[in-house]
């Protein structure tokens, strides 16, 4: 027996059948819903209509309020359900996916609050995180802040970038990764298909001269674990060894390559690379992530440990060229960038996740150039990367950095 206006405002809980498959169920808390009972590819199922409202709305009506459904309506949405489900196509994913085409699309300056909102939570910088948010809202929003992302192509990035490109370098490297990082997390959240198309941009900005004493050229942080997995799933050699080590390390590639066994004390897990081949000229002692210490240990049940001899040895036991580390990277996929610019990857992750300067600088073993500082202040804050800082950039690199918290494993 079909229900009535009334007996749908005055059901008590249980369910009421309408006919058809129709139900309007009550619960305890006097809430409505409807609920389509129909065979679905041989099997009796329910899906959801909507909850009850007393009043017919009619018309072209928003998403929400067509999730009110009146008997009349319900009886309309059942009725369609049916022909779905007869024709082997679930009712509630078809509702679904004609909801989901007609939500508004997000746009850039949307996304990035959003991925902002969730990051900065773990940054230990709030200053940083303004100026974070800041940068896009300066370079980035006028351009692309109003274009949804799913949209924002390589050559609209080139178009935020170029105008400033020369004169704020520096800048507009960071703006760039961090466009990049709101794509990712933009992908990871189904709002476009495609991770950020940083190559492409980089492709459209190598031909941009730069000027003298510009940067190595970087490859961008978000894509170091990407390009790490590259690196583990080739085939090994020496070169390729190297290169993991320099990034895990941070070191120079003259400081990778003329490395020996005796610098390296497994027991402390650190590696002492001596003043002669630092720039600094001072003893730089590295902290060894447990990942750079298996490397290692790996290596040396391979070719050995003579005290003397070169830990990644080239032709005729020799330490190795240059041009083999930067072999390795160039036929992994990193023909773009350079061996030397992962310190700059590993300086714009430091930077961007709030890791003090200070300590990313000791890393990196760069020289104070104040010299009244630098007479004083001679702490390299060994336990501090020791114990934070590089087991954190290790973690990095092997694997996701949280969706959010990296567009993390490049989202």
């Amino acid at each position: 027996m079909a229900l009535t206006h009334k007996q749908c405002q005055n059901a008590k809980p249980g369910r009421h059948s309408d006919g058809g498959g129709l139900y309007l169920l009550v619960k305890p808390s006097g809430a409505r819903s409807w609920v389509l009972r129909v065979q679905y590819r041989g099997k009796r199922r329910d899906f959801g209509l909507g909850s009850y409202t007393e009043k017919s709305a009619g018309g072209v009506l928003p998403i929400e309020r067509r999730r009110l459904l009146s008997l009349t309506e319900a009886r309309d949405k059942a009725k369609e359900g049916r022909k779905l489900a007869k024709a082997g196509i679930s009712p509630s994913l078809h509702w679904r996916s004609l909801e989901e085409a007609e939500k508004p699309a997000v746009t850039f300056e949307q996304a990035a609050n959003d991925y902002h909102a969730h990051v900065s939570k773990s940054w230990r910088n709030g200053k940083h995180g303004k100026q974070w948010l800041a940068t896009l809202e300066l370079y980035a929003f006028p351009a692309i802040g109003k274009k949804p992302v799913s949209e924002i192509d390589a050559s609209a990035i080139q178009a935020v970038l170029l105008p400033n490109w020369l004169s704020k370098g520096e800048t507009m490297r960071r703006v760039r990764q961090r466009i990049g990082a709101v794509l990712d997390y933009s992908h990871s959240q189904g709002w476009r298909e495609t991770e950020a198309p940083m190559r492409a941009v980089n492709q459209l900005l190598k031909n941009v001269k730069q000027p003298k004493g510009s940067n190595f050229a970087a490859m961008p942080y978000a894509s170091v674990p990407g390009f790490w997995l590259k690196l583990q799933e080739a085939e090994q050699s020496i070169g390729r060894r190297a290169l993991q080590f320099l990034i895990l390390t941070l070191a120079r590639s003259g400081e990778v390559r003329f490395a020996k066994w005796s610098e390296i004390d497994f027991d402390a897990a650190e590696w002492r690379v001596p003043a002669e081949r630092t720039k600094t000229g001072r003893l730089h002692i590295v902290p060894l992530v447990p990942e750079a210490v298996a490397l290692l240990d790996d290596l040396r049940g391979l070719i050995g440990e003579d005290p003397n001899a070169p830990i990644f040895p080239g032709n005729k036991g020799k330490p190795m060229s240059d041009a083999t580390i930067a072999k390795a990277l160039r036929t992994t996929g990193g023909d773009d960038f350079t061996v030397h610019g992962f310190r700059s990857s590993f300086r714009d992750w430091a930077a961007e996740t709030g890791q003090p300067d200070a300590w990313a600088e000791a890393a990196l073993s760069h020289g104070n150039p104040d010299k009244v500082e630098a007479a004083y202040k001679r702490t390299t804050f060994f336990n501090q990367r020791r114990d934070v800082l590089m087991p954190a950039w290790s973690a990095f690199v092997h694997g996701p950095s949280n969706l959010v918290s990296l567009a993390e494993r490049r989202a």
